[in-house]
């Protein structure tokens, strides 16, 4: 899928069940200064460990519990960037060089902008990703994207959720799951 806008349908990795989700789905636009995502998680709320809200902040992981994700990468790069979006307003954001080789990022400014709402069986969290503070090359590059949410049951076991999974363990940072092209 290739524009400016995108709509995805994540899907569970196989080896790892979650009864209590029925659909998990990411709405992604680009804006001129970033990108906006709105993640929905729809099932049975009260079966899922969702954060209880509290003061934004860079809390490292996220990826633990219930929470989405967007890996930004410019189309052809090896370098990316992750931002951990948890339904609580915690986040994170990470830098990398190539798969897997990259640190953590404690830059206040790099703050998405979380809000998030609970409907009758749907959580709704809306991030603002401030694109061109993450890499001044993302502005004006053609973007690679995955979306991505790892979803907690009331039991601890946890589910992972992504536009596309490998063979093997669950990898968000595999390209293959970068299936979202986002036009400047």
């Amino acid at each position: 899928m290739s524009a400016a806008r995108a709509s995805a349908a994540l899907v569970p990795h196989p080896d790892h069940a979650a009864p209590a989700v029925q659909a998990v789905r990411v709405d992604v636009t680009r804006t001129p200064d970033g990108l906006a995502l709105v993640c929905t998680l729809e099932g049975d709320l009260d079966a899922i460990r969702i954060p209880a809200p509290a003061a934004p902040e860079i809390v490292h992981g996220l990826w633990e519990h219930t929470c989405f994700e967007a890996f930004v990468a410019a189309d052809g790069g090896a370098a990316y960037h992750e931002m951990n979006l948890a339904p609580s307003g915690a986040w994170a954001a990470f830098a990398f060089r190539g798969y897997r080789d990259g640190a953590p990022l404690s830059d206040p400014a790099l703050a998405p902008g979380i809000s998030v709402r609970r409907e009758a069986g749907r959580l709704l969290l809306d991030a603002r990703v401030p694109l061109a503070r993450l890499s001044p090359a993302y502005p004006a590059a053609r973007l690679r994207v995955a979306l991505t949410a790892v979803v907690e049951a009331a039991d601890g076991a946890r589910s992972f959720w992504a536009l596309r999974h490998p063979a093997g363990p669950p990898d968000f940072h595999h390209r293959d799951g970068f299936a979202v092209v986002l036009e400047t």
